[in-house]
């Protein structure tokens, strides 16, 4: 009797791990999805057009101190040429999230937003 328990233990092992995988799967897709899903307020920046000269006076006074007034970097990295290596829903995302300590999560408004890219597109 011991060697029927033994096998379907033994068998049930690979059903176990095909749902874990599964599981995974579904979990690494739905995440994937919701990351596909616009935000409003990306959405809403990219939409309005940015003015160069408040961007400008929006850098200086929330992000020249460690960028540099020239964006050429101080504490924080250069933003020289930072189109060239982030696309501009890259550069909202980086600006609001605070994941990227010590800069700090700073949601402007959407126009705010839209001038500061306006500004940044000429580094």
């Amino acid at each position: 009797m011991e060697k029927p328990l033994l096998q379907s233990k033994i068998s049930a092992r690979p059903a176990i791990l095909f749902i874990l995988a599964l599981l995974l799967a579904t979990i690494l897709m739905g995440s994937w999805y919701l990351s596909q899903i616009p935000n409003p307020y990306i959405q809403e920046v990219l939409s309005l057009p940015g003015n160069l000269s408040r961007g400008e006076a929006i850098f200086q006074a929330n992000c020249g101190v460690c960028h540099g007034l020239q964006g050429m970097g101080n504490i924080g990295p250069s933003l020289q040429a930072v189109p060239q290596r982030k696309s501009q829903t890259q550069l909202i995302e980086q600006v609001i999230s605070g994941k990227t300590p010590p800069m700090p999560k700073f949601q402007p408004n959407s126009q705010a937003m839209a001038d500061l890219l306006s500004y940044l597109e000429t580094l």
